[in-house]
């Protein structure tokens, strides 16, 4: 996607080693972070220098290549420090095994070429799956359109699912850049998702970036927006998908499902392949929510009065805080699953339609 008319990815080859943005430092200071290991990789999952599921599974990929050059015989235990980074999103362990599948069965000495080529086409396989994703999401937003000729489609995200996220184009913000690319009027409410702000850091400047219209509102109001027609449709991403469609996402997902519900307003969940796991069911019971540092919420980041960015304490002091980073959202709210393979209903069945595969294995 673009930045004042570049368009750049999130990952950027440079001989040996990987550039990515350091997420950190955004929307304040463009930082290209140099990787040159699984170590700097795996650094950057942890303090999400990279985030967002689908990127987070190809830096790993690309840390356990670079690794590989200094130590072909280290496959097993550079991918298990790998996978150990981020505990909720699938993506890095269907990332990190893909890896395992294709290199485990060479001989030592072809691994570290081999591992290189994979991470290539495991980022460009995500590539092409936000696009499809986006493809397939269009009409959703063509629809609106049609039935409200002369006013712009509003959308309601939450946390950041754009192309900083993913290696290009996003997930759920995939959807929102075709329709925009395409002419046709959209407006995207930002959740300003706390207590990390994702959507007001990072969502905010890529729409801004990409020229997309916008307006950043507080976490809460998005059901009274929904109370007052404000909103056509809610667009998410995902970070784990079951297999009977129960979505794992950013903290605050499951609160605008149900104000989603309760108003009549659509919620869609774009959701790539490399996200859904067919060895849950029960999404509430059965996936891993991280528990982050207590410190997220207790300070926010922004800019000092003196224009350098930095953390300050909002909390009262000496009050503890708990950080889950994410919640579930059962089936049952959800509207639809948007995949690189088309839209279905996020349930076995409709999931089944479009991975027959996937089910059988």
């Amino acid at each position: 996607m673009k930045i004042e008319g570049i368009a750049y990815r999130s990952i950027r080859h440079d001989g040996d080693s990987i550039l990515i943005l350091d997420q950190t430092r955004l929307p304040w200071r463009i930082d290209w972070l140099r990787l040159t290991d699984a170590a700097g990789a795996a650094h950057a999952i942890k303090t999400m220098q990279v985030r967002g599921a689908p990127l987070i599974g190809a830096v790993a990929a690309y840390g356990l290549a670079m690794e590989l050059r200094a130590d072909p015989a280290g496959l097993e235990s550079v991918a298990a420090m790998l996978g150990d980074t981020r505990p909720t999103a699938i993506n890095l362990r269907w990332a990190l095994n893909r890896m395992l599948l294709r290199l485990r069965p060479l001989p030592v000495a072809q691994r570290a070429a081999a591992a290189w080529d994979e991470a290539v086409a495991i980022a460009e396989d995500d590539v092409e799956t936000c696009r499809a994703i986006g493809a397939h999401g269009l009409p959703l937003i063509q629809a609106i359109a049609a039935k409200n000729p002369g006013r712009p489609v509003n959308i309601l995200t939450h946390c950041n699912t754009g192309w900083i996220a993913t290696v290009d184009y996003g997930t759920a913000l995939s959807v929102v850049y075709q329709a925009h690319d395409a002419g046709i009027p959209v407006h995207v409410w930002v959740d300003e998702t706390r207590p990390r702000n994702q959507g007001a850091l990072l969502t905010a400047w890529e729409l801004g970036a990409h020229g997309v219209p916008h307006t950043v509102i507080a976490d809460n109001a998005g059901g009274h927006m929904m109370q007052h027609g404000q909103v056509d449709i809610v667009l998410v991403g995902t970070d784990r998908v079951t297999r009977r469609g129960d979505v794992a996402n950013k903290i605050g997902t499951y609160l605008k499902a149900l104000a989603a519900q309760d108003n009549g307003v659509p919620f869609w969940v774009a959701c790539p392949h490399s996200t859904l796991d067919w060895s849950v069911d029960d999404g509430v019971a059965e996936i891993p929510i991280e528990d982050r540092d207590e410190a997220e919420v207790t300070h926010t980041t922004g800019l000092l009065p003196d224009g350098t960015p930095g953390a300050i304490r909002t909390a009262a002091p000496g009050s503890r805080a708990a950080n889950p980073a994410f919640d579930v959202t059962p089936a049952r709210l959800v509207t639809g699953l948007i995949t690189e393979r088309g839209r279905c209903a996020a349930s076995i069945d409709g999931l089944r339609t479009l991975y027959p595969e996937r089910d059988a294995a």
